[in-house]
């Protein structure tokens, strides 16, 4: 790739990861529509050509972002080694790291469905349901699902969220974590959809179809 002659000086400043930590930062405090490549070349102090010695397009930075976040998905010090636990701890550290930035749901989804990014989230998936015996067919058919319903209702979840911080949802009905009702039931909902995947998949190891 040739470097842009418009970029100047200031390109050797920022590395890759310099970038995506600023447009990071942008997608937290403003959200996604927000998160232009004009604004994080201003916030970067350079030029919007310079962004393009890292990244193709926006969709690249965006499928970086979407890495980003789902890295920061960790799991507890104490491993799991039953394959329902395993698989739970992972959907509920995923879970965790997308609610830990503005729209990160959006942004892992939308990367998910251009089939761009490193797919971590579905590999750590993946192999924790493996661990139950399925084959790798089935495996990742299964995580396929359990990550489209964590990716939905955390999607649910930041909207109500971000509808609460705009004051357009009563008190009563906030989904904000602080209000013990109805916080308790987005979990709750969370919790109850996780349990009815697992409990399914593990109605297909007594029946023995853990293969085709």
């Amino acid at each position: 790739m040739t470097k842009p002659e418009s970029v100047g000086s200031k390109y050797t400043r920022h590395s890759r990861d310099d970038v995506v930590a600023a447009a990071l930062n942008i997608l937290d405090e403003h959200g996604l529509p927000d998160l232009t490549m004009r604004r994080l070349a201003a916030t970067l102090d350079v030029q919007p050509s310079a962004l393009y010695w890292h990244f193709a397009n926006k969709q690249t930075l965006l499928a970086s972002i979407a890495d980003q976040i789902v890295s920061r998905a960790t799991l507890p010090g104490q491993t799991e080694h039953e394959w329902k636990g395993a698989t739970r701890a992972e959907a509920e550290a995923l879970r965790d790291a997308l609610l830990a930035f503005r729209d990160g749901a959006e942004v892992v989804s939308s990367t998910l469905a251009l089939g761009l990014g490193a797919g971590e989230a579905q590999k750590r998936l993946s192999g924790a349901i493996r661990g139950g015996g399925f084959d790798q067919g089935r495996s990742e058919v299964a995580a396929a699902a359990l990550l489209h319903f964590i990716l939905g209702h955390v999607s649910h979840e930041q909207q109500r969220l971000q509808a609460d911080s705009l004051g357009v949802v009563p008190q009563e009905h906030s989904a904000d974590p602080a209000n013990a009702t109805t916080g308790a039931r987005g979990r709750e909902a969370f919790d109850f959809g996780i349990t009815l995947l697992l409990s399914g998949l593990e109605l297909q190891i007594h029946a023995g179809t853990l293969s085709d």
